[in-house]
């Protein structure tokens, strides 16, 4: 008799690579920026038309919950949360996940992998 599949992870984590090519599928996702404004300012992903881009700084995730789930039924699809090198926002990943939300995804490396990975244009910073 077949077994059934693990149920992946939440929050599960994906390569900055693998992000992109489900962008570019068109795939509906919510993408949550955790880090601070001045971070936001100096850089960001840029996201396609119709993606849900987020900008909650990770002080403000539990006062801005019901925002967040209010994305993610407009987007239908998973949350990929994402900081600088992916440690605020897999803290962030767990407690959504946590609150039920699912499926969350972490950008492995953050947004200084997509830099490195995907987008040369998008500023490195330290």
């Amino acid at each position: 008799m077949p077994t059934e599949p693990e149920p992946l992870e939440n929050p599960s984590e994906l390569a900055a690579r693998a992000i992109r090519d489900q962008l570019a599928a068109g795939a509906p996702l919510t993408m949550l920026d955790v880090r601070e404004p001045a971070e936001r300012s100096f850089a960001a992903i840029p996201v396609p038309e119709g993606v849900v881009d987020l900008f909650v700084p990770m002080r403000e995730v539990a006062a801005r919950v019901d925002e967040i789930r209010q994305a993610v039924a407009v987007a239908g699809g998973p949350v990929v949360v994402y900081c600088h090198h992916g440690v605020r926002s897999m803290a962030v990943a767990r407690w959504l996940a946590d609150q039920g939300m699912g499926p969350i995804v972490n950008l492995k490396g953050g947004v200084d992998a997509w830099s490195i990975e995907v987008d040369s244009g998008v500023p490195r910073y330290f």
